[in-house]
């Protein structure tokens, strides 16, 4: 089925727990990205051997410089996105961490955040290879031993647990540690969370991780689960700011009717927070109906031959205001 794609970087309010959108694109990839994915997928696909494979090394094989590494297509794009943001806020606000979804928890969007001086927060694939740092002795010859034993996720050190949590049936274990995985250059900071049900004993995990090693575990998971709130925007631009139905075809113009989409849910979020005071059921719908009534009592009114009495004006705005509205409390509206 045709449709768009869209990337956005937003900047997260910690205190408020909202997302405010602040740059965003239309994905168009190219031919050569299109090879490229699927070429990726293609390689994951299991194919039958001729012959079985020799334990071991292959003979001939020499090592990879991890430092080394070749940005995806992908990558470049939201790198120069990124980099355009920060130089546009770099006097304004201080930013520390870029997170990103799962899809990006890999070495090269962790290099692209080194390269652009911040701290990545993602998500690895629940059967990632960790592997505790290696603490045993020198072996006496060649180089030092790097990685230890493999983490098991069935069987973590409890010396590693950070807190327990029990809602309902259902028991929820929060890891540290300091973990190696061989696809990055350096350790991550690893939050591993298992969720068990306790009257099936069936059991599930995440793992989290950041590039940030003194980052304490509450913080990684809730920066985290903060990342969510991006997905609140574009539901919010879909269903008031027309985000979902506009009728533009061409790039720049879809580009710009997103932007406008996106902008509008950052100016109605201020505008709500000013009537929420008042009235905390004030929502979006009551917002557009009630610049809806204003514009029509406007337009109407300068079609009077005489003006009216400011009290009387003021009536008539409040009342007019109402029409339309989810909740039935009155705001007051200034005819100034």
């Amino acid at each position: 089925m045709p449709g768009l794609s869209f990337f956005a970087l937003s900047l997260v309010s910690v205190q408020e727990r909202r997302s405010f959108p602040i740059r965003v694109e239309q994905v168009v990839r190219s031919e050569a990205e299109k090879v490229a994915r699927k070429a990726k997928a293609d390689a994951k696909k299991p194919t039958p051997s001729t012959a079985p494979r020799r334990p071991g090394r292959p003979k001939g094989s020499k090592n990879k410089d991890k430092a080394a590494v070749t940005p995806t297509l992908e990558l470049v794009r939201i790198k120069s996105m990124l980099e355009a943001l920060l130089q546009l806020i770099a006097e304004c606000i201080p930013l520390t961490y870029l997170v990103l979804d799962g899809h990006f928890g890999n070495h090269n969007a962790w290099h692209m955040a080194q390269q652009c001086h911040l701290h990545l927060i993602s998500k690895l694939r629940s059967d990632s290879a960790l592997y505790w740092p290696y603490d045993g002795p020198y072996s006496g010859r060649g180089p030092q031993r790097k990685y230890g034993s493999k983490l098991d996720y069935r069987r973590l050190p409890e010396q590693y647990l950070k807190a327990t949590t029990v809602k309902g049936h259902i028991q929820t274990r929060t890891y540290q540690a300091h973990l190696l995985h061989k696809e990055f250059s350096h350790s991550l900071n690893v939050v591993i969370i298992v969720k068990t049900n306790l009257q099936t004993q069936a059991w599930a995990h995440v793992i989290l991780f950041s590039s940030d090693r003194e980052l304490p575990y509450d913080k990684l998971r809730d920066y985290y689960c903060l990342r969510f709130q991006i997905e609140f925007n574009f539901r919010d631009a879909k269903q008031y700011w027309g985000l979902e139905d506009f009728m533009n075809i061409t790039e720049a113009a879809v580009t710009n009717a997103a932007h406008l989409s996106l902008f509008m849910v950052n100016v109605s979020y201020r505008l709500l927070r000013d009537f929420r005071q008042s009235d905390p059921e004030y929502s979006v719908l009551d917002l557009k109906a009630q610049c809806r009534a204003y514009k029509y009592v406007t337009e109407t009114i300068k079609m009077l031959p005489e003006k009216l009495e400011p009290v009387l004006l003021g009536q008539i705005f409040n009342k007019v205001a109402c029409l339309g509205r989810i909740h039935a409390v009155q705001p007051y509206f200034s005819p100034g």
